[in-house]
């Protein structure tokens, strides 16, 4: 059986592509999703969804087409989130479901991420669906999440779940496309993400993931150890039959486990800046499992405070990983290259030995 098939914590992410046709949201479509979820829940597990949907369900309302700009795009989502959250209520009925809107900016700050976490663990213990979309009436370009998909990646790190469902309107991961290419074969597992990304190409126009979207979340989620498993959306009963063991979709391998501030600083969107770094640091961080000392640091690129994440980087660019700085911006460029007992005399005060400590970093897993 596929590891993470029997995880009592789901993520379940469902995109406009399979919610919404040509005349708006399916209620039926909806329905068959809430009684697999009910299903789940009766077995002891918890679910959170994540839901598209707001934006078509606001099209429909008006009778207009997909908008173009953002404002356009943003009022359509305010005038849609309510008859999304309605036609849930009626699907889910009478189990309760709770309303949750998030940006990017809300899980890149540490202070919203945990009470965005607080609120959802409240949420599951109260039994009811949480039902997530992105707030896209305040988002905007610099901090939207840009799609659902890998939205749903960092709830999943967010809630600790054990497996990440993503729902489509295809039916699995496929060598070529099989809208021009009749005689593509599923791809029924996926050990690492990277070596298909690069020839993912996009999806139903309902939808503004498309499948490298997807593959992306997928990324992500596996990077702090949780599975991914993309299913047809619009098969009744699939997700029950894949979760019971069916060889269904597309199954993506975790790489690692990352769990809580770990979890976090590897998924963040866009940390405040960088640090390049020496090869003898790379090393010491990647062999030894070692903190970031000063000597190390090469560059200092970015401006970002005490506390604040930074990217860890070779000298010739490659993501070493993510971690908290002891030291902000300008702090970091009186004493990189340094050895830390030069620091006070540098600086005229002394936080740490560590620009950034081991237990506050995490590392990319090497290609």
């Amino acid at each position: 059986m596929r590891p993470g098939l029997e995880a009592k914590r789901l993520v379940i992410k469902v995109g406009s592509a399979v919610l919404a046709g040509p005349q708006g949201l399916e209620q039926g479509v909806m329905q068959e999703i809430a009684r697999q979820v009910l299903a789940l829940r009766q077995e002891g597990r918890e679910v959170v969804l994540v839901s598209s949907g707001a934006v078509a369900a606001g099209m429909a309302a008006l009778g207009l087409p997909r908008p173009q700009d953002m404002p356009a795009k943003q009022a359509l989502a305010a005038i849609g989130q309510p008859l999304l959250m309605a036609r849930w209520r009626e699907a889910f009925a009478p189990a309760p479901v709770a309303q949750v809107l998030l940006t990017a900016e809300d899980l890149a700050s540490r202070g919203r991420y945990l009470n965005a976490k607080a609120t959802l663990q409240a949420l599951l213990r109260l039994k009811a669906v949480p039902i997530i979309n992105e707030n896209d009436t305040v988002a905007f370009q610099e901090i939207r999440f840009g799609d659902n998909d890998q939205l749903s990646a960092r709830v999943a790190a967010l809630v600790e779940a054990g497996l990440l469902l993503l729902l489509s309107d295809v039916d699995a991961l496929y060598e070529d496309d099989p809208k021009k290419n009749p005689s593509a074969r599923p791809i029924p597992e996926v050990e690492r993400v990277e070596a298909v990304l690069a020839h993912a190409g996009e999806g139903n126009p309902l939808g503004s993931g498309g499948m490298r979207s997807k593959l992306l979340a997928a990324r992500i989620a596996g990077r702090v150890g949780i599975p991914t498993l993309l299913l047809p959306g619009r098969r009744p009963g699939a997700i029950l039959e894949a979760l019971a063991g069916a060889p269904l979709g597309t199954y993506f391998h975790a790489r690692r486990r990352y769990r809580g501030q770990r979890a976090w600083l590897y998924s963040l969107l866009r940390p405040k800046g960088e640090l390049v770094l020496d090869a003898g640091a790379v090393r010491a961080l990647r062999e030894r499992g070692a903190s970031l000392l000063p000597a190390g640091i090469k560059a200092v690129r970015g401006r970002f405070g005490r506390g604040e994440a930074v990217r860890l980087l070779t000298e010739a660019g490659e993501e070493v990983g993510v971690g908290l700085a002891n030291y902000a911006a300008e702090e970091i460029e009186r004493i990189k290259g340094h050895k830390s007992a030069e620091i006070e005399a540098l600086l005229g005060y002394r936080y740490t030995e560590e620009v950034v400590h081991r237990d506050h970093l995490a590392l990319k897993e090497e290609a």
